[in-house]
C-alpha cells in the first residue's frame, strides 16, 4: 500500500465515523458515500478497516493499563482491561456503534476478528493462559466482553495452579 493509499483509506473511514456521527443508528455507510466505495470493495471490506483501527485504539489503551497495573499491585488487571476498553468504547461511540450494528451480519473474516478482540481481553485481564485451549479462552473472552459491556463488576482473576 502506498502513503496516497494508506492517506486515502484514512480520509474514507474517517468519512464513514463523520457519518456515523451525523446519523446514528443508520448502520455503515457504504453506498451513501462515494469516496468510500472507492476505497473498500465491499461493506465486510469496510467493517474489518474499522475492526482494524478499533483493535489499534483498544491495544494502546491496554497496554497502557498494564503498564500502570504492572507498577501498581493495587491495581488489579481485570478491572484495568475492563476500564480500557470502556474508555476506548467512550471516546469513539460511533466506531463502537459500527461495529457492534455489523456484528449481525458479518461474515466469517469480521467474525474471526472479534474473536481475536475477545481472547485478547481474557489473556490481557489475566482470565485465561496462553496454554489454554482456544475455545475455552474465546468462551472467556466472550462472556468477559459481555460483562465489560453491560458494566457488571469484574470477575475475580483465577489463581494459577501451583506446581
Amino acid at each position: 500500500m502506498s502513503w496516497t493509499d494508506f492517506y486515502r483509506r484514512r480520509d474514507a473511514i474517517e468519512l464513514v465515523l463523520a457519518e456515523a456521527r451525523n446519523n446514528p443508528g443508520a448502520g455503515l455507510p457504504f453506498d451513501a458515500l462515494p469516496a468510500v466505495t472507492e476505497i473498500f470493495t465491499d461493506r465486510e471490506d469496510l467493517a474489518l478497516a474499522l475492526q482494524y483501527k478499533w483493535s489499534q485504539i483498544l491495544l494502546g489503551r491496554i497496554a497502557a493499563a498494564q503498564l500502570e497495573a504492572g507498577q501498581d499491585p493495587r491495581i488489579d488487571h481485570v478491572e484495568a482491561v475492563s476500564m480500557a476498553w470502556r474508555t476506548a468504547s467512550r471516546l469513539h461511540p460511533e466506531l463502537r456503534a459500527l461495529l457492534d450494528e455489523h456484528t449481525a451480519e458479518a461474515g466469517p473474516v469480521f467474525q474471526a476478528e472479534q474473536l481475536a478482540e475477545q481472547r485478547m481481553l481474557a489473556l490481557a485481564a489475566g482470565l485465561a493462559e496462553i496454554g489454554e485451549p482456544t475455545e475455552e479462552i474465546n468462551r472467556i473472552g466472550a462472556a468477559f466482553q459481555a460483562l465489560i459491556r453491560t458494566g457488571e463488576p469484574a470477575p475475580a482473576r483465577r489463581l494459577a495452579a501451583s506446581s
